[in-house]
């Protein structure tokens, strides 16, 4: 219940944060253009809460539905006009405000996901080491000789400081296509290059495992295999396994950490394991058969149980990087950008069917990893955020009827036309647009209904 409480609040004060940024720029930039603005609600249907302050003509809404938001203004096409606020009215504007009015929340979205990086980078980043922990066998790592103690140094060329940089630098290069060169420190301090085979990275889906599908895990504190949450219906379940075991051998092989016995899991799909657990003190042999699933071109097993994380994490296995203000300045601009080209590029790739929609969210998923990242701390939740709006930016600027980047494209038309689009074709766009965007979310829910289903 306390779980389900903190991924509600999270959920929601990310969402409030998101769409106030969003609909302030548009509300901003139409107040300094000259355009009435008569009210600015976040949040969808009956209002909540209602406040006006003397002398502004605009009216500021909480609303039911805490999903979104909009800034409604004076316009001629919504309600008649008074004759001497006409110049007040957005359909009156010229081209060009209008355009910048719409293009502000977008752009706004952008500028907060660049302010909180910058902060972040100001106070300090921490993450983990950029040192491998662990490379799995018949992998694309392990074919490029990656071995433990490597330290990453460098990814085609852009210095990975935190493992996080390492998963991103990788991500990137491995949609281009070609081989990847990677710099590395060996345990022994010698420095080498390591190239991942650009064949064998395109055939990755771009995805939530993608560093575990290279083969590549990060060094970490040794983390004990006793058993945190059990899937209903899956192996583990079944065979009565549950929350608080520890498991101490697998087929008679002694676990020591909880990697060893994911490793061994995924070497024996549809095989009969019989699992040794210390449960309340007293020990249990249980016999369960990992379920058979596809990671890339691999087969591998999986029981439907996760790791029972320990409250403190080794700080040796930690590192802080800061960057003065200036720098700090540019590597939040050039982050926003670098996650923006490959937000574009993976939606491409789902587009033409070689990267998996399973990387797409609906709100369930969202608040998923909202709850999760505010229950690791502020700096998580924070950079969850920044994530969060450069993509309600991107997704506002698709070209679709109904959301910002649709207005442009009536823009766009006006401009080169000289003329607006017919009433009539912007109702049939907005028709189209809107079962574009159902027809998304439909599946944006049963993607995350189903990985929660597992």
């Amino acid at each position: 219940m306390y779980d389900l409480a903190i991924t509600i609040g999270a959920f929601l004060v990310a969402i409030l944060i998101l769409v106030a940024v969003h609909e302030f720029g548009h509300f901003w930039v139409a107040r300094r253009l000259g355009v009435k603005v008569l009210r600015f609600s976040i949040g969808f249907g009956t209002p909540l809460f209602t406040w006006r302050r003397r002398g502004d003509p605009t009216e500021y809404t909480l609303s039911a539905v805490p999903v979104g938001g909009y800034v409604k203004m004076l316009d001629e096409r919504e309600e008649e006009v008074p004759p001497d606020e006409l110049h007040l009215a957005f359909n009156r504007q010229k081209l060009w405000k209008r355009t910048l009015i719409v293009l502000a929340g977008p752009l706004f979205n952008f500028l907060f996901a660049i302010a909180v990086y910058w902060g972040v980078l100001v106070v300090g980043e921490n993450g983990v080491r950029p040192e491998v922990g662990s490379v799995l066998p018949d992998t694309v790592a392990a074919e490029a000789g990656f071995q433990p103690g490597d330290e990453v140094l460098s990814v085609g060329g852009r210095e990975t400081r935190i493992w996080s940089s390492v998963w991103f630098a990788m991500l990137s290069g491995a949609l281009d296509g070609d081989d990847l060169p990677v710099q590395v420190r060996t345990a022994d301090g010698a420095e080498l290059t390591r190239v991942l085979d650009g064949d064998a990275l395109g055939r990755i889906d771009p995805g939530r495992g993608f560093l575990g599908e290279i083969g590549l895990e990060s060094v970490s504190t040794p983390i004990p295999p006793v058993i945190g949450e059990v899937v209903p219906g899956d192996p583990a379940a079944l065979a009565g396994l549950q929350s608080g075991d520890r498991v101490l051998s697998v087929d008679g092989e002694p676990v020591d950490e909880w990697q060893q016995l994911v490793m061994l899991v995924q070497a024996h799909p549809d095989q009969p394991l019989e699992f040794l657990v210390e449960r309340n003190g007293s020990d249990l042999t249980l016999t369960l058969t990992p379920r058979s699933m596809e990671n890339g071109e691999r087969v591998v097993g999986r029981i439907g149980a996760g790791v029972q994380l320990p409250d403190v994490e080794d700080e040796a296995y930690q590192v802080t990087v800061r960057y003065g203000p200036v720098g700090a300045l540019v590597e939040s601009v050039r982050r926003v950008a670098d996650v923006s080209v490959l937000t574009l590029r993976i939606i491409g790739r789902m587009l033409v069917g070689t990267a998996s929609v399973e990387n797409i969210s609906s709100p369930i998923g969202i608040a998923d990893t909202a709850g999760k990242t505010a229950s690791f701390g502020i700096e998580p939740f924070v950079k969850f955020l920044a994530l969060l709006s450069v993509s309600l930016g991107l997704l506002n600027l698709l070209p679709i009827p109904l959301l910002d980047g649709g207005h442009l494209l009536y823009f766009a038309y006006e401009g080169i036309a000289g003329k607006p689009l017919s009433e009539n074709v912007q109702a049939q766009g907005q028709r189209i647009g809107l079962a574009l965007i159902l027809s998304l979310m439909t599946l944006a829910f049963y993607v995350d209904i189903a990985r929660l289903l597992g």
